[in-house]
This record gives structure tokens, sequence and C-alpha cells, in this order.
């Protein structure tokens, strides 16, 4: 190393110099790092705080750098060659490499695809990450904000101060990066921005951090190098047939911090989710767990359907590795995992997405676009490209690397219609002057469209509560290409239904049989869903009018009705014990009612019920086909009862006779197809469901007596408020 002079360093220009002290320097790696100069080579470093710094070369001593302006600024010539910077603050000395000795991180390739939308592994390109360049081990920053006009980031590891790692900007690409070296995973991060017109943002959350501090703290973390070793082969080779639509489809959705407590009331984390819940769902019968939102959100009290970080499981039940663990157990364990996961809005809280670089970058910058009156949040722009590769990047990331076996893509009537939940004036029309979004259909048909191809077997399942049509139909086809749809409208009808005295059911007998005029129009999940038990609408039981004992038993009836008609299905947690009080996401199921025999007499039967659907082909191997279904009786009005029948080609028949009265009704004769036995398989009345045990001694025998157009016919007791299935020929 030669002598320390300043004859080789070029003195920064005034404006450059005052940019840099500010901390509003766009382009630091034109000033800082090494440099050859007409004299030679030398070296800018730029450290507020810093008492002094050394650089060191080789085997040689280090050797001082010479402060210069502004504050903060060290300057020396500078040899070829690697180097080390001691740096000397306040509370000790710090030995590191120049950030700004590296090159450029992304690959053009990278930021083409970026631009384009189309960098499916967006999570491998943007973010945090551990790294080693040229030999050393750091961490690796990129971030979009192409309308900054200065980014740095910030964290403990520099005293947050955003003058300190001021990082590359990246052509008209709009990325920014930066290589910090000797930083490790678990460090606490964000983004200092300042926008086009010199403003200094507030520091912004990581769009693409893989993991978040624990609420109500904000900042990113820079994630640890995945560690846990998938064991769930056998399950993912399997998938497809236990999630088409031949398959039975039984979900149980729960809101994880809530389901049951741990220690001190506090929430259970993945792990011990996992060792809880696995054995307790597949004992129920269930075949999938569908949880709610699990991506990071600030607002606990969303539930996560007002999240911000799109890429990373929510800190509150652990690390991100705890929740592959979970994952993995309920494969391991035989069950499917479906999140819910939210593309249609998100919070305006200023450390996220909102306003990120100082523009409607993410949202849109018309109101009437990009605004939701219901709830206070904020609307993606699906038209541009890098928000819809950064969105379908999401989806992708839980499926490539948590293993997630489909999502629920919440509130998509209000992605498809601009004049959602809005009135004259309060929207715009699209190019054609339509009401449609064309910009929300081509992402969701895109969506799925990438998500088939690249997860064969994978489930995409649309919270769709209107009557757009093809929602499960394919985008080749004018479809939207989900492949179930939650059915809004048979929720509706028969939660209405009852909800009413059954004195005056007779009147509202169509709430229950209409869903069987567009039942097939769509491959439908039946979802009694957490929106039902919540915001003063009670719990399933307290729906049912009556004493206790006629409530439980509407109830038994209902889930029973539920399970024997046509569609996937989906229940709350709690519903299968007759909760008693509205969910509550600050507490935990009422497991205590399961020391009733009452209550724990529904559970037994939504664990019977389940059984019964999965050995029985003709309950769900027929879902979305008219030819599986038969009504035997539709219109008795007068005495409140259905009856109909399941069926499958080479299959046995189901029939399924639901009596929605607290009458008992005695030689009810029900036509049936074929002579010879029925097998009673379930009779909700019976006394282990807690009801009076009346029933048909197990099954009964088809007479030679027409009867709704059928040659036979069953005379049978259908007890009060009450199902039956029978079975033909077992």
């Amino acid at each position: 190393m030669a002598d320390v002079t300043i004859d080789r360093v070029e003195l920064l220009a005034g404006d450059v110099a005052s940019a840099l002290a500010a901390g509003r320097l766009g382009d630091p790696f034109a000033v800082l790092g090494p440099h050859q100069g007409a004299r030679g080579r030398f070296l800018r470093v730029f450290v507020p705080g810093a008492v002094a710094v050394a650089v060191s070369q080789g085997s040689g001593l280090p050797v001082a750098l010479r402060p210069s302006e502004p504050a903060g600024l060290f300057v020396g010539d500078l040899d070829p060659g690697a180097y080390l910077l001691t740096v000397t603050w306040p509370g000790g000395a710090q030995v590191t490499e120049d950030v700004y000795a590296f090159g450029p991180l992304l690959g053009d390739l990278d930021l083409h695809l970026i631009g384009e939308g189309h960098h499916l592994k967006l999570a491998d390109a943007l973010g945090s990450a551990l790294a080693t360049i040229d030999g050393i081990r750091g961490v690796r920053f990129a971030v979009w904000a192409p309308n900054a006009a200065r980014v740095s980031v910030v964290g403990d590891f520099n005293a947050w101060d955003g003058r300190r790692h001021l990082m590359r900007r990246r052509g008209d690409s709009g990325i920014w990066e930066i290589f910090i070296p000797r930083l490790g995973s678990g460090e606490l991060y964000k983004y200092e921005i300042v926008d086009r017109h010199g403003h200094l943002l507030p520091q912004k959350a990581d769009p693409l951090a893989r993991a978040a501090e624990l609420p109500p703290g904000t900042a990113s973390v820079v994630p640890r190098t995945p560690s846990h070793v998938w064991r769930d082969e056998t399950w993912l080779a399997s998938r497809a047939r236990h999630q088409d639509q031949e398959a039975p489809v039984s979900i149980y959705e729960l809101h994880p911090g809530s389901w049951v407590r741990g220690a001190e009331g506090k929430p259970l984390d993945w792990r011990g989710l996992a060792d809880r819940l696995v054995p307790y769902a597949k004992e129920m019968g269930f075949t999938h767990i569908e949880l709610l939102p699990v991506a990071e959100h600030p607002f606990t009290g969303s539930w996560g359907y007002q999240p911000l970080g799109l890429f990373a499981p929510t800190r509150r039940f652990g690390e991100p590795e705890d929740f592959a663990v979970f994952v993995d157990a309920c494969h391991q364990g035989g069950l499917g995992v479906i999140i819910d996961w939210v593309p249609a809005h998100f919070p305006s809280d200023v450390h996220g997405l909102a306003r990120f670089d100082g523009t409607a970058l993410y949202e849109h910058e018309d109101p009437r676009e990009g605004f939701h009156k219901d709830w206070n949040t904020l609307i993606y722009n699906f038209g541009r490209r890098e928000v819809s590769g950064f969105l379908i990047a999401s989806a992708l990331h839980w499926l490539d690397h948590f293993h997630v076996d489909g999502l629920r893509v919440d509130a998509v009537a209000s992605m498809l219609y601009r004049d959602y939940s809005r009135g004259p004036g309060e929207w715009s029309p699209n190019i054609h002057g339509g009401r449609d979004n064309l910009e929300a259909i081509q992402f969701l048909r895109r969506l799925n469209g990438l998500v088939a191809e690249r997860h064969p077997g994978a489930i995409m399942i649309a919270e769709e509560s209107t009557a757009w049509p093809g929602v499960t139909r394919p985008p080749l086809e004018g479809g939207l290409g989900f492949t179930f749809k939650w059915n809004m409208g048979w929720m509706h009808d028969t939660l209405e239904y009852q909800k009413r005295d059954p004195l005056y059911r007779r009147h509202h007998h169509h709430e229950m049989t209409f869903g069987l005029v567009y039942a097939f129009a769509e491959h439908f999940v039946l979802p009694l869903s957490h929106d039902e038990v919540v915001h003063g609408k009670g719990s399933l039981l307290t729906k049912m009018p009556g004493d206790h004992w006629t409530k439980l038993a509407a109830l038994r009836a209902y889930l029973s009705f539920m399970w024997g008609h046509p569609g996937k299905k989906l229940l709350f947690m709690g519903g299968e014990i007759a909760q008693v009080r509205e969910w509550d996401h600050d507490g935990e199921i009422d497991w205590d009612l399961l020391n009733d025999p009452r209550h724990a007499g529904v559970q037994a039967l939504v664990r019977d019920v389940n059984r019964i659907y999965g050995e029985q082909p003709a309950l769900h191997a027929t879902d979305s086909l008219p030819e599986g279904f038969r009504w035997i009786i539709q219109d008795d009005r007068h005495n409140s009862v259905l009856a109909f029948l399941r069926e499958k080609a080479g299959h046995p028949p189901v029939l399924v006779v639901v009596n929605m009265t607290p009458i008992e009704r005695s030689g009810y004769r029900v036509g049936v197809p074929q002579p010879g036995y029925w097998r009673e398989v379930l009779n909700s009345n019976a006394s282990e469901y807690g009801g009076t045990g009346s029933g048909n001694g197990g099954g009964a025998e088809a007479q030679a007596l027409s009867q709704s157009s059928e040659a036979f016919s069953l005379g049978l007791l259908l007890p009060p408020l009450s199902a039956l299935f029978f079975v033909k020929g077992t």
C-alpha cells in the first residue's frame, strides 16, 4: 500500500457531496467504492458516524483513509486487488468487505422476466437471501421501486441509517440491489426510499420477504436457508386422485390461532398444532384442512385477510420452517392442506405496499379502480405486468416451497366487477364500456393455467358469490379455470331455511331445493365457513329455532343433508361439536361442550357421515354430474320432507330422506328404483348422536308399490328433524 495521499482521489462535486450527505444520492456506485482516476486507483468509503476507516490489502498492515467532505466520507489511494475495511466506531471496530466493491447481482434474464411479469420464482430474485459472492458470504437484497430517486436497506446492522447502504439501480428495470457482506439470517431490515420528488417515505417492509418480525413489529427478516427434509413423496404422488372431481373431499376449515389454546392460553405454534390437529382431523374423517390466510398480516383481527407479506408465513405461529413441518405432518397423515390466499386487496399500512415508491405502484392511482370501500383496502393493479407477476409468483411460492395442495382465492367477485359494491359515478367502465374487470379476468385465467401446468393435481378454489358463468370451466373454453367454486347461493338459501320456524318452512320449501337447479353448472364446494359464525351471526347451532334439543336435532339433520347433497364439503371448526358461542378469534373452541353427550353426539354424527361419504362412491364420485342425482320427493312442502337418490354406475345407490319438521311421520312411503333390502346406514336421530333413537330398525324392504314414478317403495318412519341414509344391496 502506498503512502496515503489524495493525489489519486478525485474530489466530489459540491452537489454530489451534498446529496451523499443527505442520503439523496441515486447512483452510489458511481461515487463510492474503488475507482480508477487519471492518476490511478483510489477508494471512497462513506460511513456516517465512524471515527476512522483503514484499508488493508494482502498481508500489509491497515492504512488509514483520510477524512473528507462531507462528514463520514473517507478517501485514499488503493492498489489493484482485493481489500478489507476496518471501520472504527465509538463502541468498537468492524472488519468487513466494502459493499461498493461488488458488481451487479441480478442477471439480464432475471431483469427481463421481472419486467415482463413472467418471473415465476420471483422470491429467488427479489427480497433478501443468503448468498456467497466472490467467495464472500453475506446477504443479497433486491427490490422493485421504479419511481424512487434513492433506495437503501436499513436494519440493526447499520443503526437504521438510510445513508449507509444506498442500493444500486439496475437501469430502467426499476430494480434496486445491494450485497452486504458478513450479514446473516435473522437480521431485521426494511427499505428506506426517497421518492422522485425528494420526499423521504416511511420505511417499507420487503414485499418479497420470506420471513417477518413478530407483530406488532413490521420489519422483514433475512430468511434462513431451508433445511426441512420433506417426507411427503407418497402423498404428492397420489395427490391428484385425492383432489379430483370424483374424490370425496371433506374440508375442515380453521383459524390456526383459535382452534385450541396451549399453555397460559396462548395459541399453539405450527408444530404443536400438527401434533394435535392432524390426528383429530383424520379421526373425524376429514380429507383436507383449510387454513384462514397464513401470509403475514399486520392486524391480527383481520384473521389474515389483509395481508402484506404474500411470501411469508406469519411469525405468530413460528418460523417458515415450522410451517413446512406442519404441512409435511398433514401429508404424512393423509390430509391435504389448502390455504386461503388474498389477491383481491391489501391494507394501506404505511410500512406496506401502499404508495410503495411514492407512487401508486401496486395499486391504482384512481380510487374508483383502486380502493375498496367495504374493507378500506387497496386494489391491486392487475393490468400492470409486474404486479400480476408478483401475485402469480406468490401463489406458486406456496405450492413450490411449502407443498400446499391448493389455494382458496378470497373475494373473487370483487375482482371480476369494476362496479363491485359501488354506486353510480363511483366506478369507471372498461375499454368496452362494460363493468367486467378485463385485467382481473386475464390475471385469474393465467394464474389458474400456470398452477395447473406447474403443479398438476393442485386445486384452485374460488370464493365467488355471483352467477359469473364458467368459474370452473377451462380458460380455453372461456372460463376462469378454477377447480372448484364455493356454492354461496346454496349456503345462503339453506341457512335462511334453517333459521325459520318449522311451522312456516312449508312456505319456503324452495330454499332447500333451488340449489339443484344449478348444482351441476360448476364444480362446487358446499361451504359452512367462518363467515357464517361471526359478526353477530351467531353459531350454526344458534341459527336453529326452538329449545336446545330441537336446535341440536335440526343441526344434525342439516349437516346430514349437506353431506348427502351434491358438492364437496367444508365445515368451519366448532361446527362439528355444535359450538354455542359465536367464533372468537381471541379464544378457542368450547371443547368442554364434549362433556355433554348431546354435543359429543353431533361430533359422532360428523365423524360417521364423513366415513359414509368416503365409503360410498355414489355420494362423492358424481358430485358434478347431473346423472348422479335424482329427486324422489321434491315437492312435499306440506310435510317439509325431501328425498333424493345419489347414484354411481357400478356402485350401490344411496337414498337420502330428510324430515325438516319436529313431527314424527310413520308409514311415510318413499319410492326406490330397485327391490330388495335397503340398509339404513345413517339416522341422525340415533341415540348415540343425541336423538330419541326412533328409526327403521336398521333398514327396510322395498315393496312392489309404485311411488314417485318408481316401481318400488319403502314404508319408512321419519323421526322428527332427521335425515336418513339408505344404501341398496349391502
